[in-house]
């Protein structure tokens, strides 16, 4: 999506050499037509297996993992009276153990390659709540408490985690919204005007980067202020 091409265009810029993950086959190949050096694969998130032979080979083929940025995530929105139990698995299958799958299979990489940074994208409703996002918000929660939570266990091994917070930031799903519903969002940002997704992705290229050698275990709003 919009957030995930940008992430792969800024990274692409900086020299990394990139393994882009994902279930839209058409993205992934025009990622790989205009990144022409990045590698991709259609991948089911949830399937750990398969996620820990992936990284395996990725491991192999480039000695060592230095960042994961854990970018996927789904909304299924409702009001918690109408929400249906598929609702809600789906987002927290996506949102929580794809990136459970993905941060499991690179700490030994990172081990052994002795430091990394792991990038997790959240949200501000995850710190805010939101109406109607009752799922969301709480795979964007979980997000953080596990982030912490394993920051503190891999600090030892010089592995890195924290949780970029996005607020209201264009895109093409969010260009499809009623007039209204913008100018309300712009009205309770601060800097009133929405985000965009190189912003974004230049917090995320801070936190893989020996700039934020001294952080981990933190949520980065990018939020223009909103959750203040």
């Amino acid at each position: 999506g919009g957030i995930g091409h940008s992430l792969v265009e800024t990274f692409y810029t900086q020299g990394s050499i990139i393994f882009a993950t994902g279930t839209n086959e058409t993205k992934l190949e025009n990622l790989k037509k205009r990144f022409v050096k990045i590698r991709s694969e259609k991948f089911n998130l949830s399937d750990h297996e398969k996620i820990e032979g992936l990284i395996d080979k990725i491991d192999k083929e480039i000695e060592g993992i230095d960042i994961l940025v854990n970018n996927a995530g789904i909304t299924r929105d409702g009001l918690i009276l109408r929400m249906s139990e598929d609702q809600w698995d789906q987002v927290i299958e996506t949102n929580l153990k794809g990136i459970f799958n993905y941060s499991k299979a690179v700490v030994r990489p990172m081990m052994k390659n002795r430091g990394g940074s792991i990038i997790n994208m959240g949200s501000v409703v995850g710190l805010t709540g939101n109406a109607g996002q009752s799922n969301y918000a709480a795979s964007k929660a979980g997000l953080i408490g596990f982030t912490k939570s394993y920051a503190k266990e891999l600090a030892s091994r010089n592995i890195r985690a924290n949780v970029v917070a996005p607020g209201y930031i264009l895109t093409d799903m969010t260009n499809i919204l009623d007039e209204k519903i913008l100018e309300d969002i712009k009205e309770v940002t601060p800097l009133g005007r929405a985000g965009n997704v190189e912003e974004v992705a230049a917090a995320c290229l801070f936190l893989a980067s020996d700039l934020s050698s001294y952080i981990t275990g933190e949520v980065i709003r990018v939020d223009g202020g909103m959750a203040i």
